[in-house]
């Protein structure tokens, strides 16, 4: 919080950006002095006992590790001049006071602020006023960087009513900036709609439904961010998660959140979450689609359940010199009771043990004799207690029990009556049943399935929040092994319905959410894209009528005209791509050469054989190495300055069908930020007609 000086103002008139840049080389100097501070601390005389020792040690360790000053990115990018005061120091004087957005908070020595988190409440009209609608704001002001060096600014007046409207070109030069390096943060470009979705409230789920470009998978990390600088104590107690489609997505957007101020938040793929089996098969296209379906969760309940006997027989415990006997009826009673319950298998397992023990306590009270808690554990562990319990209430092992389900066609038949029918059930049994589960070829589903079975036995512990991107995807299965994991927290679900490449990628969000859990979800739909030209966007929307015929097609605020080339390359595809390659390559910035992945190999050998050094996907690009060689199964969520598509025609073939095909050109098409090329030698789909 600054109040500007009548000196300063008469600085600022004659050298405003110099004024800036000394105003960043203060706080950065401030930000190392709180770094220092922190590392100066002495915690021998303020620790008890070496545990509490170890904690507060991690504690200052995570401190430092949260102070440090990334040199290539900007330490504030905005700042919001308030025509009047807003807080109680300054809540006397007639003028309003000055605050420069970042990407966290730093003080100077006095405590007071030099720069403010993005995420504070006073940071928010950064990202949501305008001259319709100011919010006390009387100037905002963008910087614009090179590296880490301030190199520009500039002004909007929003309660200037003779001021007009115009695009911000440095908003426009942030948006289109060249990347070598990770996926970048939007914070100094979020736009209104987004900042609504980052901002809302923890206890809500909210879905976005996001056309290419339109930055939802930055909103989703960047609300993790905002969530856990609001709710810190509560996220810290129960736990954030952020799921995504694979590992290299993960480690493409794993540089984010450090960025923003936020260390700590666990990543997995679904496959990671549901790990209880190496996975080393797999499924044909229709068995995955039926493993996936919604009904299995009823099957699994089924074949939990089927070993629940009625007892036939009464239990007799003998203490001491008497005898004991609870009557069959009442352990019925008993066991009827558990099961109308509805609570997890393992919990009423041991549950049981302690109601028939109690039943022998009423008899032995009733017999004169005055037990108390430790003779009813002790009943409970009677031979006679835990041979009925074995008998009414088998342990299931879920491993084993799904391993019997796929195996076992009798007892598959029996837990999917009126579920599943004959077709469908042949599809899921074992071919050769393995021998025990320990060798079984278990596939990604299986998985799944074991997840949701260990869940029917003990609850899957909650998170308080979790972000799944490219949710479209997973099968209701999927969803729900994610949905117990937010149980009692909330989500933030990301996806485009038009880019699901899965054979039971999703029809609706309100069928996913359901699966997921929390139908009472908001639905936010952004179609305003950012990142890709409109050019490209529209070109790749011709396939929408048949991939995706309830959406819209996405708008892009970036004209470049030229930004998409087509080639017919009737003969030497692979050197038409390593040509366009090097093109791009002539540019600044990060170059994407994607490809059906049965044309891989042959374009890896093709670029080795030119000295021409590419990555996989997912590796952090550098300036000595720009070039990422895509298989278009792992194309979703990436982006590059420039993309060079080969052979659209062999990426839609490589798909079980040719709706999916489609689904996968087209997230294919829209990976580039600033230019496209298309070679093919083969027609182009009819579609892009």
């Amino acid at each position: 919080m600054h109040s500007p000086t009548p000196t300063e103002t008469a600085d600022a008139a004659t050298d405003p950006l110099g004024r800036e840049r000394s105003h960043l080389a203060a706080s950065r100097a401030a930000l190392t002095a709180m770094r220092e501070d922190v590392e100066a601390l002495d915690l021998r005389d303020v620790t008890g006992t070496w545990v509490s020792a170890q904690v507060l040690q991690k504690q200052v360790d995570e401190r430092i590790k949260a102070l440090a000053d990334l040199a290539h990115t900007p330490l504030f990018f905005g700042r919001l001049d308030y025509l009047h005061a807003i807080s109680e120091a300054e809540s006397e004087g007639s003028g309003g006071e000055r605050f420069y957005i970042g990407r966290r908070h730093v003080h100077d020595a006095g405590g007071d602020p030099m720069v403010i988190d993005w995420r504070a409440p006073v940071s928010q009209p950064f990202y949501r006023a305008s001259r319709t609608e100011p919010m006390d704001v009387a100037k905002r002001r963008r910087f614009g960087y090179t590296g880490g060096e301030l190199t520009a600014y500039e002004d909007e007046n929003l309660s200037d009513p003779d001021e007009s409207d115009s695009r911000s070109a440095l908003l426009a030069a942030e948006i289109e900036k060249p990347r070598v390096g990770p996926m970048r943060d939007i914070v100094a470009t979020i736009q209104p709609e987004q900042d609504e979705i980052v901002r809302a409230d923890v206890t809500g789920t909210v879905c976005v439904q996001g056309a290419p470009g339109t930055g939802k998978t930055a909103v989703g990390l960047h609300r993790v961010a905002y969530l856990l600088y609001a709710h810190r104590e509560r996220l810290a107690r129960t736990g954030t998660l952020v799921v995504g489609p694979n590992r290299s997505f993960l480690q493409y957007i794993e540089q984010v959140l450090p960025a923003l101020g936020e260390l700590d938040v666990a990543q997995a793929t679904v496959q990671e979450l549901v790990g209880h089996v190496e996975v080393r098969g797999t499924d044909t296209a229709g068995t995955a689609r039926i493993k996936g379906d919604a009904r299995m969760a009823a099957v699994l309940r089924n074949a939990v359940r089927a070993g629940i006997t009625l007892p036939a027989e009464p239990c007799v415990v003998v203490r001491g010199s008497r005898r004991w006997r609870v009557p069959a009826y009442e352990l019925e009673e008993i066991v009827r009771e558990l099961m109308g319950r509805e609570i997890r298998y393992g919990a009423a397992l041991e549950a049981l043990p302690q109601r028939i023990a109690h039943a022998v306590l009423v008899k032995m009270e009733q017999g004169g004799e005055a037990p108390d808690d430790r003779v009813q554990d002790a009943v409970a562990r009677n031979a006679a207690v835990k041979a009925t319990v074995k008998a009414c209430w088998p342990a299931v092992d879920p491993v084993k029990l799904v391993h019997r389900l796929l195996s076992d066609a009798e007892f598959l038949a029996t837990a999917a009556d009126g579920l599943l029918d004959a077709d469908e059930q042949a599809a899921l049994l074992w071919a050769k049943p393995p021998r025990s589960a320990r060798t079984a070829p278990w596939s990604a589903a299986d998985a799944v399935l074991i997840d949701e079975a260990a869940d029917l036995v003990h609850r899957t512990p909650s998170l308080g929040h979790v972000v799944v991107d490219e949710a479209q995807d997973l099968s209701p299965m999927q969803y729900r092994a994610v949905g117990r994991r937010c149980t009692t927290g909330s989500a933030t679900v990301l996806g485009d319905l038009a880019q699901g490449t899965t054979p039971w990628a999703t029809g609706s969000w309100q069928e996913a959410l359901h699966h997921l859990g929390k139908d009472g979800a908001h639905v936010e739909e952004l179609t305003q894209g950012f990142r890709v030209p409109g050019e490209v966007i529209a070109y790749a929307s011709r396939l929408l009528p048949a991939i995706a015929p309830g959406l819209a097609p996405a708008t892009s605020i970036r004209d470049l005209p030229g930004s998409l080339a087509l080639r017919h390359v009737p003969d030497g595809l692979d050197a038409a791509a390593l040509d366009a390659c090097r093109e791009a390559l002539d540019h600044e910035g990060s170059v994407g050469l994607i490809a059906a992945d049965a044309r891989i190999p042959a374009l890896a050998a093709a670029l080795t054989a030119a000295g021409l050094p590419y990555l996989d996907p997912g590796t952090e690009t550098t300036a000595d190495a720009r070039l990422t060689l895509v298989p278009a199964s792992l194309a979703k969520g990436l982006e590059y300055d420039y993309v060079v598509l080969d052979e659209p025609a062999a990426i839609v073939t490589g798909e079980p069908d040719h709706r999916t095909g489609l689904r996968r050109l087209y997230v294919s098409l829209t990976r580039a930020v600033s230019g496209l090329t298309v070679l093919h030698a083969e027609p182009l789909p009819a579609e892009l007609d």
